[in-house]
């Protein structure tokens, strides 16, 4: 099995569902707007940095999730499909899939942005397989505003992924990467392919120095590093 991993945010979407997710609900009036929206945008900026506390952003984007009715919940994420999600979807990335299953790939998309978020962009995208961080449920299935176990956030990726594959019987041999960010260079330093997708500056730099390709899902061209 050769496994075509990818990220998620800014990779296979052109955006990051998990503040555009906060931005969806400030704009819906299911949040205080402007303490929600500053928070949102300075745990953003955290990542963007490198200094992000996993814990403390996922329990600030799952309290929204807390004790409401899982109905309710579907229906808004339903409208965050069709009115964000779509808006970012990059045709590119479709294609980019799709090659990798035709070439008989296992897909996978590993993120950091939590499974209730996740989950539908990944079956709209037809990837089977799904590692994010996970919503910690009650035991009536409602969502306790938690996380649990090991976020899926830097070293928690690879450690999330060797988890997968001792479960599966599985290895990396041949296995691609493809992410935008600095923050997955753990994951990138593992596979065998790892593939720099419209990179943050400091991911583009570490990947010219590494000989790693450089691909545009945005653009027509693709560069090649030497």
């Amino acid at each position: 099995m050769t496994l075509a991993i990818f990220d998620l945010d800014n990779t296979l979407i052109a955006g990051d569902s998990d503040h555009q997710w906060g931005e969806f609900l400030v704009d819906r009036g299911e949040v205080d707007g402007a303490g929600y929206k500053a928070a949102n945008d300075r745990f953003y900026q955290d990542y963007l940095d490198g200094t992000l506390d996993i814990f403390a952003y996922q329990e600030f984007v799952l309290s929204v999730l807390k004790g409401r009715d899982l109905d309710e919940l579907h229906a808004l994420r339903r409208d965050f499909m069709d009115q964000v999600i779509d808006a970012l979807w990059l045709p590119a990335a479709e294609q980019l899939v799709a090659r990798h299953r035709q070439q008989g790939d296992t897909l996978m998309i590993i993120t950091a942005t939590n499974d209730f978020i996740t989950a539908p962009i990944a079956e709209r995208l037809g990837v089977p397989h799904l590692i994010a961080t996970t919503a910690e449920r009650d035991e009536r299935g409602g969502y306790t505003g938690r996380v649990a176990g090991v976020p899926s956030y830097r070293d928690g990726k690879v450690e999330r992924l060797n988890d997968w594959l001792a479960r599966h019987g599985e290895s990396l041999d041949g296995s691609w990467f493809y992410s935008d960010s600095h923050n997955d260079l753990p994951l990138l330093g593992k596979v065998d392919h790892p593939v720099a997708v419209d990179p943050d500056d400091t991911l583009a730099r570490e990947a010219r120095e590494r000989g790693w390709p450089i691909l545009s899902l945005r653009e027509t061209r693709e560069e090649t590093s030497s």
